[in-house]
């Protein structure tokens, strides 16, 4: 089941999504055009009663790697798709550039006085890593609700008492071991040990909280003396020391213990931008609602979803029985829109061409080839020569007129721009499904 078209009226205006046989009906039928390829949006010839437009709720699942985002109508999921950041790409970008720049200050100007506190943040801004995150997710949301009739946003953010506000009355044990009770604990080691079992490393069976210094000897219940086991490990280890246990296996021993105290840096990385990004929401001007990460577990365990991303999108907050209408979500990747380097280095900082480097600057200042720019989306249909055939890819475009194309399998050399017909331009991203 793939996801919903998007649709507009002739004035731009986002009408209540339609099934893809729909669209298809329509184009053939003459009464609308493909307006985006991604995500795949038409726009009819005509105006629609606003009246007759059904409204939408967008729902966020933000993450550090990968943020799942999905498009319900009632209890009816409709679209979703999921957002790959790249702040790793961003983060050794820029230290690569720090030890670039460092290096040359000690060959060229060793005599300039050290200048280290030159560059400061703004008041309040983060790091550009954390700062990606937020922009790509809050430009998607304010793409989707050009395309979509969206009133509402719900986002994953903070822990809600929902024992307390079913019950206000309730204390004690009843109020420590409820519904909910260390969802929050268990996800965080889960997403920590890969979900797989910490002693024997099997996966896809039921897993326990392990404390690694039993609690008989003293082992408190920290999150660093937790761990995650499997039942016959968790029952053979029993109350033993994990130094007696593992007493044959040292490598084993040592990669559990150090994993355990290890920080998770992605759970920060969420922490550090979850109040910046609510904000960021707030200013599209629709209301916001939160929910909590043990909320979204219990919700997608309840209805036996497996663990995707646009899945728990779906699943935030106060969800009722979801009927799930797409099961192949929009995959988009953060690209970004090239570089601004000029020179390419080596390893040890010294430039791998002449030290004009003309070549270099001439193909950087290349941008638009044949009305074709590298990075766009491309269908090509070759009808002779050597390369025969049709291809769908994006473009690497060349001042001569000859393109390569990359498809998801390979990549094609050498391609015409006379064969080339324009699927969509290049912002950013790398899409598939």
């Amino acid at each position: 089941m793939s996801n919903f078209v998007f649709v507009l009226d002739t004035n731009k205006q986002p009408l209540t999504p339609c099934t893809p046989g729909m669209a298809r009906s329509l184009l053939k039928a003459g009464k609308a055009a493909v307006f985006k390829q991604y995500p795949f949006t038409i726009i009819l010839y005509k105006v629609v009663n606003k009246q007759e437009v059904k409204p939408c709720l967008l729902k966020l699942d933000p993450g550090s790697k990968t943020t799942g985002l999905g498009i319900l109508q009632g209890n009816k999921l409709i679209w979703a798709a999921e957002l790959t950041h790249r702040g790793q790409q961003i983060k050794d970008d820029l230290e690569s550039r720090r030890s670039l720049r460092r290096g040359r200050r000690t060959r060229k100007t060793r005599y300039r006085q050290p200048r280290f506190l030159n560059r400061t943040r703004p008041k309040g801004g983060s790091a550009p890593s954390l700062e990606h995150r937020v922009l790509t997710t809050l430009t998607w949301v304010n793409k989707l609700i050009k395309f979509c009739p969206i009133n509402s946003i719900a986002t994953e953010l903070v822990r809600f008492d929902t024992q307390k506000i079913n019950n206000p009355e309730i204390s004690g044990t009843g109020y420590q071991q409820g519904t909910l009770y260390q969802y929050e604990v268990r996800e965080y080691l889960l997403e920590k040990f890969n979900r797989t079992c910490a002693y024997c490393g099997v996966k896809d069976v039921p897993l326990e909280v392990e404390h690694i210094v039993p609690k008989s000897k003293g082992g408190s219940n920290r999150i660093s003396n937790l761990t995650i086991a499997c039942v016959p490990c968790n029952q053979t280890k029993s109350n033993r020391d994990i130094k007696d246990f593992l007493a044959n296996k040292p490598s084993l021993l040592h990669r559990i213990l150090s994993q355990a105290k290890a920080p998770l840096k992605d759970a920060a990385a969420v922490n550090s931008t979850r109040w910046k990004l609510f904000n960021s929401l707030k200013e599209t001007g629709l209301p916001v609602t939160t929910g909590t990460g043990g909320q979204t577990k219990f919700n997608r365990t309840t209805q036996q979803l497996e663990k995707r991303h646009y899945l728990d999108a779906a699943c935030v907050g106060n969800t009722p029985d979801l009927e799930i209408l797409t099961q192949q979500p929009l995959l988009i990747k953060c690209a970004g829109h090239g570089q601004r380097q000029v020179i390419h280095v080596n390893k040890h900082g010294f430039p791998r061409l002449n030290k004009t480097g003309t070549k270099v600057r001439k193909a950087a200042l290349i941008k638009q080839v044949k009305g074709f720019q590298t990075g766009d989306i491309v269908k090509a249909v070759v009808t002779r020569g050597k390369k025969v055939g049709s291809y769908l890819g994006k473009v690497a475009v060349r001042s001569s007129g000859s393109f390569n194309i990359k498809t998801l399998n390979e990549t094609v050399q050498g391609i015409s721009y006379k064969y080339c017909i324009s699927i969509h331009r290049k912002d950013g991203y790398v899409y598939g499904f």
